[in-house]
C-alpha cells in the first residue's frame, strides 16, 4: 500500500495577521467580542473571502490595541457562511471603530473597492453577500453579578458613592482559567473553535450561571493542552442566553472533550450530577435550567486559502 500522506495541520487564526502575538486581542484578553456572520453568494465565494481577509488585516494593523479581527468558516455547518470575530478592548473601543465610516479613508477604500470582475458584472462587497444575512452578536466575558444574578454586591462593582453612578468592571475571560495565558488556547491559537449556546430559564438564571462557570473551571483544569473554555454573556440580544467558546487544539481533540463526559471519577462527574437547583424551587440538576432544545454547538475553523477549493494552490498567498 502507498504511504499515508502526512496529516494536514490547520493554520490557526493568528497566522491571518502580520502582527506579533503580543499585539493581538483575542477571546482571552479582550473585553468584548462581536461575532459577525454573513452568507456569501456561491459565485463570489473567492472574492468574498478575499474581502473578509483584507478588511480584517486592515483593522488589525491600523487599530492595534483597539481591535483585532479574524475570519472563520463553519466546519460542518452552512458552506460559504463566514464568521468574523471582532475582539475589542472595551465598548469604548467600539466608539472608535464607528468613526471609521466617515474619517478613515483607508477603511473606505477597502470597503468600496471594485472586487468583482467585469465579466461577473463588477461591483463591491455588497454584491457578495445575501441581503439580510449580515448579523452581529455582542459577547462580554461572564462575571458574577452581571444582570442581577448575584445576591450580594460583586467585588467588580466600582463607584456609586456620593452621587457617583456605579459601573461593573468586567474581567477578561482569561480570569476564568487557572493556566497562564501562554498555556491557554484562545480564538487565535486553536485549531477548532466550538461555539456552544444555551438559553436559561428565567427562574434558574443564577443557578445556571453557577453551573456554567463550574463546567468552565472544571474543563479548564482537566483538558490540559488539548483545549480551554471561556464563558460569555450576550449583550443587546436575547436575555439569559449564555455562550461558551470551547477552544480545541485540533478537530481530533473533540474526542478528548467526549472523554471528559465519560470519566467516572467523582471530580469530573460532579458538575453534571450535582443538584444545582434548591428544594424551594423544586430541586434538580443542570438539565432543568435550560429552555428545551436551545443547547446548540457550532464548530468554526480558522479561514485559510484552499478550504473548500476556494483558491488554487498556485494562487495561495498565505
Amino acid at each position: 500500500m502507498p504511504d499515508s500522506p502526512d496529516p494536514f495541520m490547520l493554520p490557526v487564526a493568528q497566522q491571518q495577521t502580520s502582527l506579533p502575538a503580543t499585539e493581538i486581542l483575542h477571546s482571552g484578553n479582550s473585553g468584548i467580542i462581536v461575532e459577525r456572520t454573513g452568507q456569501l453568494r456561491a459565485e463570489f465565494r473567492n472574492e468574498g473571502r478575499q474581502f473578509a481577509r483584507d478588511l480584517s488585516e486592515y483593522i488589525n494593523t491600523k487599530y492595534v490595541g483597539i481591535a483585532s479581527v479574524f475570519v472563520y468558516e463553519e466546519t460542518f455547518g452552512t458552506k460559504d457562511r463566514l464568521h468574523w470575530l471582532l475582539h475589542m478592548a472595551s465598548l469604548d473601543a467600539y466608539e472608535t471603530l464607528v468613526q471609521m465610516g466617515t474619517q478613515d479613508e483607508g477603511w473606505r477604500e477597502v470597503m468600496f473597492r471594485n472586487r468583482i470582475a467585469e465579466e461577473k458584472g463588477g461591483g463591491s462587497w455588497d454584491r457578495m453577500f445575501l441581503d439580510g444575512e449580515l448579523r452581529e452578536t455582542v459577547l462580554i466575558p461572564q462575571s458574577f453579578g452581571m444582570y442581577g444574578t448575584s445576591d450580594q454586591e460583586p467585588e467588580t462593582l466600582v463607584g456609586g458613592k456620593e452621587g457617583e453612578l456605579a459601573k461593573l468592571a468586567v474581567p477578561t475571560a482569561q480570569h476564568q482559567a487557572p493556566q497562564s495565558p501562554e498555556q491557554t488556547l484562545n480564538s487565535t491559537t486553536c485549531g477548532l473553535l466550538m461555539h456552544r449556546t444555551g438559553e436559561l430559564n428565567y427562574e434558574f438564571r443564577a443557578e445556571g450561571r453557577q453551573f456554567a462557570r463550574a463546567l468552565t473551571e472544571n474543563w479548564n483544569r482537566t483538558l490540559g493542552d488539548h483545549g480551554s473554555i471561556f464563558l460569555y454573556e450576550e449583550a443587546f440580544g436575547l436575555s439569559d442566553r449564555i455562550h461558551w467558546f470551547i477552544h480545541l487544539k485540533s478537530p481530533a481533540s473533540y474526542y478528548n472533550l467526549m472523554g471528559l463526559r465519560a470519566r467516572t471519577d467523582e471530580a469530573a462527574r460532579e458538575v453534571f450530577t450535582k443538584q444545582w437547583i434548591p428544594e424551594e424551587k423544586g430541586g434538580g440538576g443542570w438539565e432543568r435550567m435550560f429552555v428545551q432544545s436551545t443547547l446548540q454547538d457550532l464548530a468554526l475553523t480558522p479561514q485559510h486559502w484552499g478550504m473548500y477549493a476556494t483558491k488554487a494552490r498556485a494562487q495561495e498567498t498565505d
